[in-house]
């Protein structure tokens, strides 16, 4: 039979002849070495489905390797899997938490008494490493729900149980390695064989497994330790303990037992002691220029907003701007490797003139800040001559605000970082966690799909694009942050789901972004939905995305 094979991104199909009954993985080592990265799962008429699957009629075949989302999380699921049947190999039954991404990895924590030894995690790894050159299969199995319920007692995943126990779920899919079983909700490689690159590393109270990056997925990126990351995850599990929500099914039970507007309040409240916080600090140093950063739908503008209220309290009286105001004329734009514009290249801002203002405004200057006009590619200048006194500070907000090279004629004496992103920590249980990427993707699907008149297939479409810029322009910079800020809401997801589900249930099979729209909406499932929004404030972070912000009116 006659099916049309796309060996990788955006590259064209080719129509081929094949056996009827070829699993995707036997046409995938048929053309193994024509391709640049390892395949883990494939797109059938733009269905994800694993490499085991039998193709037995004419149909398009989109090969996934680790640069998807998709394919990544194919690897990092099996790859826990390993890692969890490895340390109840070595250490016996125990209770181990996957929490969170850290340092090109995650962060795990594995409950045994006094912790575990450097010793103890090389012989994990050591195990791992066993279970991969011996190639074993995974042994998929589909029972019904009560068998389900029946074997998480056994398997003592009392979280799981919990939440199956709230299901519609019918069917439950386990997957298996020498007997080791668990509870996954996305899909697998079909060997250990795939899953070749990791390493363990002892690191705090607990395990970092760490694998390739989307970037690159031949190599482990160098290790870099990511304290202030690390810390911000960990006063979020403090805010965790005060909300007593750990999970999905923690969440889903405040909604049932009426307890979301004390949840709300108190997430809230929680945001505004920590701004609160970060301007005592900007007002005690004396910093006057604040450099605010972070990945898309961050909510940075809500953030700066409430920040410079902060500040005014204070007594610092600050100016916000961005520094869209400062792009280089359209014809200066540099481009991407397409030829197209690239807007988010650090040389599209005017650096000297930037610098030069900034500067005068510190030193008490009159200076005519531009305005761009994005109709006429250009900056206007004459609108906005500003001046300041030696106590105000200057808030400033752009996708470069942490990279050195945008501030580098700015004494670093005046200069305050900070980093903001949602770091989502809340999980679906212990072993399977809710990206902080898909929390993002889904904010902005629907925020753009509000106010800016985008479809969920179009963010869908340019999220690749979208957080290949962030890996370039500011993640490596995060580091450089004086302060973290979680932007995340505990309970948003239940918010954002009414918004988002009808938006990716909209989006039909025959188009390319239904897989992708089919993942979203897996995990979306488990969350119920929370309809009463009275109780969440007009300055909420929330807010810039569902709407009702005092800040965008």
């Amino acid at each position: 039979m006659k099916v049309f094979l796309q060996k990788g991104p955006r590259q064209p199909a080719e129509e081929i002849e094949i056996k009827s009954g070829t699993t995707i993985e036997e046409l995938y080592w048929s053309v193994k070495d024509e391709l640049p990265y390892k395949v883990l799962a494939a797109k059938v008429d733009n269905k994800v489905e694993e490499l085991s699957k039998k193709l037995t009629r004419s149909c398009r075949i989109e090969f996934l390797d680790m640069r998807t989302q998709i394919a990544n999380l194919v690897y990092e699921h099996s790859l826990i899997l390993i890692y969890l049947k490895s340390v109840e190999d070595v250490l016996g039954r125990v209770d181990t938490e996957i929490l969170h991404a850290l340092n090109k990895g995650l962060f795990t924590i594995i409950h045994k008494e006094g912790g575990v030894t450097e010793e103890e995690v090389a012989a994990i790894e050591a195990r791992m490493h066993e279970l991969v050159d011996a190639d074993v299969p995974f042994v998929k199995e589909v029972v019904s729900r009560e068998e389900a319920l029946a074997s998480l007692d056994a398997l003592l995943l009392q979280d799981k149980k919990r939440l199956l126990e709230k299901s519609r779920n019918k069917k439950v899919r386990y997957f298996s390695l020498e007997g080791f079983k668990n509870f996954f909700y996305g899909e697998m490689v079909p060997s250990t064989g795939y899953i070749d690159l990791f390493e363990l590393r002892k690191y705090r109270e607990g395990v970092l497994v760490r694998y390739p990056h989307t970037s690159d997925p031949s190599v482990l990126q160098p290790y870099v330790d990511d304290v202030k990351l690390y810390e911000a995850f960990q006063e979020t599990s403090h805010w965790q303990e005060i909300l007593g929500i750990d999970s999905v099914i923690d969440l889903n039970e405040c909604i049932e037992k009426n307890r979301m507007q004390e949840v709300i309040q108190l997430s809230e409240a929680l945001h505004e002691k920590r701004i609160v916080e970060i301007a005592k600090e900007i007002t005690e140093q004396k910093k006057r220029i604040i450099l605010i950063a972070g990945p898309s739908s961050s909510g940075k503008t809500s953030f700066a907003r409430r920040l410079c209220i902060q500040l005014a309290v204070n007594g610092a009286r600050p100016l916000y701007m961005g520094t869209d105001d400062y792009f280089v004329e359209r014809d200066e734009t540099p481009l991407d490797a397409n030829g197209e514009p690239d807007y988010e290249n650090l040389s599209a801002i005017d650096i000297k003139l930037f610098n030069r203002d900034m500067n005068g405004l510190l030193a008490g200057e009159t200076v005519d800040l531009p305005t761009f006009d994005f109709m006429l590619g250009k900056k206007i200048f004459g609108k906005r001559k500003t001046k300041i006194d030696h106590e105000q500070t200057i808030v400033i907000e752009g996708i470069h605000a942490l990279n050195g090279e945008l501030t580098k004629e700015i004494p670093d004496a005046e200069k305050y970082k900070i980093y903001i992103s949602p770091l989502t920590q809340l999980c679906i249980d212990k072993h399977n966690r809710i990206p902080t990427t898909d929390a993002r993707m889904i904010r902005r699907m629907v925020r753009d799909y509000k106010y800016r008149g985008h479809s969920a297939q179009e963010t869908i479409r340019e999220w690749p694009k979208v957080r290949a810029g962030e890996d370039k322009n500011i993640f490596p910079y995060n580091g450089e942050a004086d302060a973290f800020f979680n932007s995340v809401h505990i309970y948003e997801l239940s918010v954002l789901k009414k918004y988002a589900a009808p938006l990716l249930e909209a989006i039909e099979q025959d188009e390319p972004e239904y897989a992708e729209a089919h993942r979203l909406l897996r995990f979306l499932n488990f969350f119920q939905v929370y309809d009463d929004e009275d109780v969440i404030v007009n300055n909420s972070i929330l807010r810039e995305f569902i709407g009702g912000s005092i800040f965008f009116r």
